[in-house]
C-alpha cells in the first residue's frame, strides 16, 4: 500500500490474481498488442521484449490471447512464490 496524499492510498491489486503470464522473451517479437490490449496498463517495455508487472496484474489472460507470437503462456498462481 502506498500513500497518494491525503488519506488516498493505493493498493497493489494484483494480490487477487489465479493465473499470471509468463513472457518467453526469446519468442516476443516487440510488436505492443499485450500492452495496447491490458485493461490495467501493467505491460513494461523491456529493451529485448514486454514483460508484466506482477504487483498490478489481474490475470486476465488478454495479453496471451492477442500475442501472436505465442510468446505469452499463463501459468496458476500457487501463492508460495
Amino acid at each position: 500500500m502506498a500513500s497518494v496524499g491525503r488519506g488516498l492510498y493505493v493498493v497493489n491489486t494484483g494480490l487477487w490474481r489465479y493465473q499470471r503470464p509468463v513472457t518467453d522473451p526469446d519468442e516476443c517479437k516487440r510488436c505492443s498488442a499485450c500492452y495496447m490490449y491490458c485493461p490495467v496498463g501493467c505491460k513494461i517495455e523491456l529493451s529485448t521484449h514486454y514483460d508484466t508487472d506482477l504487483d498490478w496484474c489481474k490475470g486476465c489472460g488478454i495479453c496471451a490471447e492477442v500475442c501472436p507470437a505465442n510468446a505469452i503462456t499463463m501459468y496458476e498462481e500457487r501463492g508460495d512464490e
